[in-house]
C-alpha cells in the first residue's frame, strides 16, 4: 500500500511541473517574433497620380507626384581644365593641370571656372595629357604659354 501512495504523490508533484516545462518551452518549429511582426505590417505605396489616391497627411498637396529627379549640372568644358606643363622624370612623369599635380592612374579635384571638378589621369605624353571626368576622357594639349 506504501508504494501505491508514493507512486501518487510523486505523480501529483510532478504532472505540474511538467505541464509548466511544456508551455514555456520554445520549440524549433515555431513561428519566430519576426514572422508575426512582418504579419501586420502596413505598406503605403505613393500614387502615380491624384486619381490614384493622395497623401494621407496632407490630402491638398502636390507634392507625392513632383519629379524628384535633380537638375542635370551643366558640364565642366575643356577649355577651363589647362594643361601647365610636365615635371618629374621621364620614368614617372607628373602632369600640371590647373596647378594641381597627377602621376598616370592618379585622382584629384581640380578647381575650374564653374567650380570642382574631379578627374583622373589615364596617360602623360610628350605634349599632351589623357585624362576622364564625367565619363568622357579628353585629351589636353600643352601650349607652351
Amino acid at each position: 500500500m506504501k508504494t501505491n501512495n508514493t507512486k501518487a504523490l510523486i505523480w501529483t508533484l510532478l504532472l505540474p511541473l511538467v505541464s509548466f516545462c511544456d508551455s514555456h518551452t520554445v520549440w524549433a518549429d515555431a513561428p519566430s517574433t519576426a514572422a508575426k511582426a512582418d504579419a501586420g505590417r502596413s505598406v503605403f505605396t505613393i500614387p502615380a497620380g491624384p486619381k490614384e489616391g493622395c497623401d494621407p497627411f496632407f490630402p491638398n498637396s502636390s507634392r507625392p507626384f513632383e519629379s524628384t529627379t535633380p537638375a542635370a549640372k551643366p558640364g565642366v568644358e575643356a577649355v577651363s581644365l589647362v594643361f601647365r606643363g610636365i615635371s618629374g622624370s621621364a620614368a614617372h612623369p607628373f602632369a600640371i593641370i590647373n596647378n594641381h599635380t597627377f602621376g598616370e592612374g592618379d585622382e584629384g579635384d581640380v578647381l575650374t571656372e564653374m567650380g570642382r571638378v574631379h578627374l583622373r589621369c589615364i596617360e602623360i605624353k610628350r605634349n599632351s595629357v589623357l585624362i576622364e571626368y564625367g565619363g568622357q576622357r579628353h585629351e589636353l594639349v600643352f601650349t607652351g604659354k
